[in-house]
């Protein structure tokens, strides 16, 4: 019998350190190569990793909670796989043994491509976390009334908005029988070989598990034929909502010493990275904010129409969908915007201005585990479908906290949509190795002036910070001007 140490890994993207959220498996578990045996929180995103070996489980070297550093061995499995494997653990034949642990191709622009890897790209193996979820669902037997589906739209649902059960409910609508078809076809999962099993769930309901930010496999399915129901959705987010109100017994009780009425939460992980990058970012490049109101009244119309279009039905639209249109739109206008600043360029103390002909929307998302801002590649190239699909995609991937490391890089300028929170405006910290962030106030009706008459419309309010080593005052305003152009009439974007 061999025992083989695993060691954390370097997931690709150049860290140093990560920390043990969870285990998923357990001492005398079985294993195949490419089971998940943890989840870890690296700087940039949580990362499954998957196992190199086969076998079983014999100890756990570290314990959840604890930052270590790559090359440290986190667990020990010999080859010896204990009892014979049951229906459910059987698999799809194993790769010919080849390094697990692969980087992304880099991209021409050196940004790292997120895009389904080439056959040459895996050459050396399957990607970290890449694999298909072993167990995801966990089914406890139960007879319950008949599954219930849902055959009203979802609701719309803002990016960073909680929802209540009871919201849920009401969206769902009226719910048919269970002889409804079950969506239980196999699917691929990422690179591993092999098929495994789907989530049962009804589309109404994946809908608004989507639309929710709701990862069906943490939803204990309670339906006849073990597909997660309507009610059960009810259920987790209920759950979920009451984890979020905790205001009750929030303040400790008087009397007791100062320092127990403390609580002490460790800086780590995303919100350590984030802490880091937003004072160097502050300190290293010299911002400059500028603010414009806008009558947005005929891009609410405009997205009105788009939500009654039967090209965008099923497609969650907002008016985020138009600044990121109008963004694009005027950095192409104003190429300065979407640039980097780079000192000691030459290795002689030189700087260079490195202008990006290609655009990478950063979209800033609030998520349980802090500030988050994925990027959207070659944003430039996207219809406005694309855009609505892509920026639907980073949301709800964000708040499930499935973000990928490389959906975080090459980002080259960035938007904050504070409006959602009802926040009017504000000075935003420019994203590190970006030049330029727009922030994106609520919308909301005001007293306007039009035509000399005081009349009711849309109005928003747009904050804009630029590093001044590169925009000036000129282009920065010229910037901005032509973004709230956009809102004001996006008919331009016909132009």
């Amino acid at each position: 019998m061999t025992l083989n140490k695993f060691n954390l890994p370097d997931v690709g993207e150049g860290l140093t350190e990560a920390e043990i959220v969870s285990w998923k498996v357990k001492p005398g578990d079985a294993v195949a190569i490419n089971d998940v045996l943890c989840e870890i929180e690296t700087a940039k995103s949580l990362v499954e990793l998957p196992s190199p070996f086969a076998g079983t489980v014999t100890e756990l070297l570290v314990p959840e909670g604890v930052t270590i550093d790559v090359g440290t061995a986190i667990i020990s499995v010999s080859d010896d796989v204990a009892g014979d494997p049951s229906p459910a653990d059987v698999r799809a034949p194993e790769a010919p043994a080849q390094p697990l642990y692969g980087r992304l191709p880099a991209s021409d622009d050196g940004t790292t491509d997120s895009a389904p890897a080439t056959d040459s790209a895996l050459a050396g193996g399957p990607l970290v976390g890449s694999g298909p979820k072993a167990d995801a669902v966990k089914r406890r037997p139960r007879k319950a009334a008949p599954a219930s589906a849902i055959t009203a739209n979802a609701p719309e649902v803002e990016p960073v908005q909680p929802h209540s059960a009871a919201e849920v409910t009401q969206a769902a609508g009226p719910a048919t029988s269970p002889a409804d078809a079950v969506d239980n076809r196999p699917t691929f999962g990422g690179t591993i070989t092999g098929l495994v099993n789907r989530v049962l769930a009804k589309p109404p309901v994946r809908k608004i598990a989507r639309d929710l930010g709701i990862d069906l496999a943490d939803v204990v399915a309670t339906g006849s034929r073990g597909e997660v129901t309507r009610e059960d959705l009810v259920s987790y987010q209920a759950q979920r909502d009451a984890e979020l109100d905790k205001a009750d017994g929030f303040w400790g009780k008087a009397g007791k010493p100062q320092d127990q009425r403390i609580e002490r939460i460790p800086v780590k992980g995303v919100r350590k990275a984030t802490a880091k990058a937003m004072v160097d970012s502050a300190f290293a490049a010299p911002h400059v904010s500028i603010f414009v109101d806008v009558d947005a009244s005929r891009t609410m119309e405009f997205v009105k129409r788009l939500k009654a279009s039967r090209d965008f039905e099923g497609i969650k639209v907002s008016p985020l969908l138009i600044l990121a249109k109008a963004v694009i739109w005027a950095a192409a206008r104003n190429p300065s915007v979407n640039a980097t600043w780079v000192d000691d360029a030459d290795g002689t103390d030189g700087a260079e201005i490195q202008v990006k002909h290609y655009m990478n929307l950063g979209i800033a998302a609030a998520t349980p585990r802090g500030l988050m801002v994925p990027n959207i590649k070659n944003a430039q190239d996207l219809s406005l479908k694309e855009l609505a699909l892509a920026l639907n995609n980073l949301a709800v991937t964000a708040r499930a906290g499935k973000t990928k490391p490389a959906e975080m890089q090459g980002g080259t300028l960035t938007i904050t949509n504070i409006g959602a929170l009802g926040i009017d405006t504000g000075t935003p910290i420019i994203n590190p190795g970006e030049v330029a962030i727009v922030a994106f106030g609520t919308i909301k009706q005001k007293p306007w002036v039009l035509d000399g008459e005081v009349i009711p419309r849309w109005i928003t309010t747009l904050g804009g910070s630029f590093d001044h080593r590169v925009v000036d005052g000129d282009l920065s305003a010229r910037f901005m001007a032509d973004v709230a152009a956009i809102l004001e009439e996006p008919a331009l974007l016909l132009d």
